[in-house]
């Protein structure tokens, strides 16, 4: 997809994303490129097997040896059922379209469920790198309760050849502790076998929401979120495209500085996620931004949108699963590619 067409399909959007001055500068962060392996991840603790791995997923589909990563994950049929999941289009109750999907859109990797990938594997594991998720939050017990919960062994996904396993942690839940704790003995036992971690970032209490605003994806929170999750030594934090800021101070807990608000970040979306880079060690470990929920003719516009926000804020790529495969299969692979475009774009730069 051509610059002139992204401008097109952003319309009035397009010269505040392309052009945007970020608060914090781009010289103080560790930027996604070619030698990101060599230069930077190959100096943290992880033993050679992990290195082979996030080589694997950094070098394969239509991004491979950029430095940027695009990411399809399918856990929704066990996050929110399968009939909400997979009813606008019934081809991805079977588990090899989601592959094919992954496959077909060149993407780095395909992030699934024990059983979904574990089916598959004998037949796609060698083909394109599996992230096996290992925890989910079911909707089935009623009433219906918020935590993740493990459904399998890292030892599971190491056997079935995956190169990688990712988790979900619901920070600020009561349950986060438990959570926290498990997933840390996740990752250090998968980092062991030479596998790769990523870890969902997520924020989950309803006192996030203050005069009828939001706080689950204010910068300032989920940044924090972020940066537990690299001290979990998570090697991609997974994160939802910020939308707001100040959860700290409107809630009033916690610590901050006012500075966040002031010199660090502003309302403009590309300097909301900025602060989110900030805090993934200034971009040492990657972030990546989930796509969100499917909304019909808006995806496509809102999918690039997205990509522009990450890439220009200094992030590492995207994660877009609903978007990609609530619509008819050729479609989600060229929305897939279309955010791809963006990251592959030298005249989309970092802010």
């Amino acid at each position: 997809m051509s610059i002139k067409k992204i401008e097109e399909i952003l319309g009035d959007k397009a010269e505040s994303l392309l052009n945007h001055k970020c608060k914090v500068d781009k010289s103080l962060l560790t930027l996604p490129s070619p030698d990101y392996l060599d230069t930077i991840f190959a100096q943290t603790d992880r033993n050679n097997r992990v290195l082979g791995n996030m080589h694997r997923l950094y070098n394969h589909g239509r991004l491979a040896g950029t430095g940027y990563c695009s990411i399809f994950p399918v856990d929704q049929g066990i996050e929110h059922s399968a009939g909400a999941s997979f009813a606008p289009n019934p081809i991805y109750f079977d588990p090899e379209n989601i592959v094919k999907l992954a496959i077909e859109s060149g993407c780095n990797g395909v992030a699934s469920t024990f059983g979904v990938l574990g089916s598959l594997a004998r037949k796609y594991a060698h083909k394109i790198p599996f992230i096996v998720k290992l925890n989910h939050n079911e909707l089935l017990t009623y009433p219906n309760k918020y935590d993740q919960v493990m459904f399998g062994k890292v030892k599971t996904a190491y056997e079935m050849g995956a190169a990688g396993v990712g988790a979900t942690i619901y920070w600020g839940s009561h349950e986060s502790n438990r959570q926290l704790q498990e997933v840390a003995e996740a990752f250090a036992e998968a980092h062991e076998l030479g596998m790769i971690t990523i870890l969902w970032c997520y924020l989950r209490n309803n006192e996030f929401k203050k005069d009828g605003v939001d706080y689950h994806t204010s910068a300032d929170l989920t940044g924090q979120a972020n940066h537990l999750g690299v001290t979990l030594e998570a090697d991609i934090i997974k994160q939802k495209l910020p939308t707001n800021n100040g959860g700290y101070t409107a809630i009033k807990f916690g610590q901050t500085s006012p500075k966040v608000y002031t010199d660090l970040s502003s309302d403009h979306p590309i300097d909301l996620c900025r602060y989110q880079v900030l805090c993934t060690y200034s971009g040492k470990i990657g972030l990546i931004n989930s796509g969100g929920a499917s909304k019909g003719s808006k995806d496509l516009a809102e999918a690039i949108e997205t990509a522009i926000i990450n890439k220009r804020a200094g992030g590492t790529g995207l994660i877009m699963g609903r978007k990609a495969f609530q619509r008819p299969f050729k479609e989600g692979v060229e929305l897939l590619q279309a955010t791809q475009d963006v990251y592959l774009d030298k005249s989309i730069t970092i802010a």
